[in-house]
């Protein structure tokens, strides 16, 4: 496995070696070394379902590789670290800032490295953009962040070196593709967690980021005359993973493809391309969880119930032995909330009530606030989110409401099942691969206002019938979406990316 003459790569100055301060030498510095590069992660920052995978997956994955994760150093990552120091100094190139590279630990020791440039990231609002929108510098934000860890892999930390990259998403993309365009020779795995988004710029910012003009082809960054890093990612890397195996499918469909469809279903061909369903973390118990009014557990309706109490009386809604609905989601389009608003009049009209938290687009908040005007008794919304009322609100009601266009995996319908939630989901991406229909909850194929009626219609039926319910309860309360299953895929992709020669350097995990 050859490495890059750093001589082609900007000046770096290491300042300190990490693991004489913050990591004791174990059995890991026997271990492949995988660096997991994500924008988001759920100890300091998350915005969906990335935050969530980037806190728990190179957790499961610590039993058998050592693994570090990059993320870009908000506040609250660089506040949230312990013995944090510099590890080395990455200098400017071509449009994008000078920067510093920093190593500290989570309380449970997971090693994350953090790129230090309070002008690029410490800043208001979410990792990408504040109320006016997308911040305006992002390629150049996040090129650094991929430009980082191609650096990584090549030696810029003297005393930790990645064998493999582990990227996610756009904000990562670039790393394998500077990796090409710098000669550094590693394998790397690319996780779509949601094709939509694809961080597209002019054609202009090419040079900005320190890409060659070469690179602005079909075969490369180039997609319809603007710059992409996600097509850069998807084109460079050893292998592309998605979130679900079904996901993993409608991604090479002219329909879900997103016009990248062309590129994917190529790499489906030659074998680099899986989908590998992402799992929820332990905390996710009703037995023990401490945000819940009433810990309870499978046959414990009684406590279910005094959840659903909880939560009636926290949304001034009416005391009810209907059937409680939920909507736990970001309020947008693909989310399907506008086919749930339609629903809901008839949710009404039936004897249910519908409780709803999320955020998102305005016409959504506004049409969600106007229906709870309209019926104050059996319909609460809080636009915003808080972790202990969503909780609840998995543990109170009876079914959960989830009628995405599409979804890459979904965690939301894991939870809710846990919790005893029947979810009503439309069958796509993850959501058909972790409901079954009548089962675990209940599943429709049309994205239209009939199609979730029907299924609402056959959860009201359900409902009637409790020794059904109960029975439905218990099998999805059972259900095991933990990660190891998900860590033990990715191993046997790492396995296949780093090739029988590399893996016999290492003792087996």
């Amino acid at each position: 496995m050859a490495y890059v003459d750093l001589g082609a790569l900007p000046a770096a100055e290491v300042t300190s070696s990490p693991s004489s301060t913050s990591e004791p030498q174990t059995d890991h510095s026997l271990l492949p070394r995988i660096l997991f590069a994500t924008p988001e992660m759920a100890d300091f920052v998350k915005t969906g379902g990335l935050g969530e995978v980037a806190g728990a997956l190179p957790r499961a994955l610590r039993r058998h590789y050592d693994v570090r994760v990059l993320i870009p150093g908000y506040a609250s990552v660089i506040a949230g670290l312990q013995n944090f120091s510099t590890v080395a100094r990455m200098g400017a190139f071509a449009g994008v800032p000078a920067c510093e590279l920093g190593y500290g630990t989570t309380p449970d020791g997971l090693g994350v490295y953090a790129l230090v440039a309070p002008d690029l990231y410490e800043r208001d609002g979410t990792p990408y953009g504040d109320a006016g929108g997308d911040f305006g510098d992002n390629d150049l934000r996040f090129a650094r962040l991929g430009r980082a860890a191609a650096e990584l892999a090549a030696g810029l930390d003297p005393y930790w070196s990645a064998d493999l990259l582990h990227l996610n998403d756009w904000q990562t993309a670039l790393a394998p593709a500077y990796m090409a365009w710098l000669g550094i020779r590693r394998p790397s795995v690319l996780t779509i967690h949601n094709l939509a988004y694809q961080g597209l710029f002019p054609r202009d910012n090419l040079g900005r980021i320190g890409a060659p003009d070469y690179a602005f082809q079909m075969d490369g960054v180039e997609f319809y005359g603007q710059l992409s890093f996600l097509k850069a990612g998807l084109y460079h890397a050893s292998h592309v993973t998605t979130v679900s195996e079904t996901y993993a499918r409608e991604i090479t469909t002219p329909e879900g493809g997103c016009g990248l469809d062309g590129l994917l279903r190529t790499r489906a061909a030659q074998g680099r391309l899986t989908g590998i369903l992402n799992g929820i973390d332990e905390s996710w118990d009703p037995r023990t969880d401490p945000h819940l009014a009433t810990p309870f557990e499978a046959d414990d309706w009684k406590g279910k119930r005094a959840n659903a109490d909880e939560v009636r009386k926290q949304f001034g809604m009416a005391v009810s032995r209907g059937p409680l609905f939920a909507i736990v989601s970001r309020l947008v389009h693909q989310k399907g909330i506008d086919l749930s608003l339609a629903a809901a009049e008839s949710i009404v009209a039936e004897g249910g009530q519908l409780v709803v938290i999320g955020q998102g687009e305005g016409r959504f908040e506004e049409a969600l606030r106007d229906l709870a005007g309209r019926h104050p008794d059996h319909v609460g919304v809080h636009v915003g989110f808080r972790e202990t009322e969503a909780r609840r609100i998995f543990a109170g009601s009876d079914f959960l409401l989830m009628p995405s266009r599409f979804e890459p995996c979904g965690l939301a319908q894991m939870y809710a099942q846990r919790f005893g939630s029947l979810p009503i989901v439309r069958r796509t991406g993850g959501l058909n691969d972790t409901v079954e229909d009548g089962v675990t909850g209940f599943t429709f194929a049309d994205a239209s206002p009939r199609g979730l009626t029907s299924a609402i219609t056959r959860a009201f039926e359900a409902f009637g019938q409790k020794k059904r319910l109960n029975a439905m309860r218990r099998t999805a309360m059972a259900r095991e979406f933990g990660w190891d299953r998900s860590a033990l895929n990715y191993c046997g992709l790492y396995a296949r990316a780093f090739g029988n020669n590399a893996a016999r350097r290492w003792k087996a995990a």
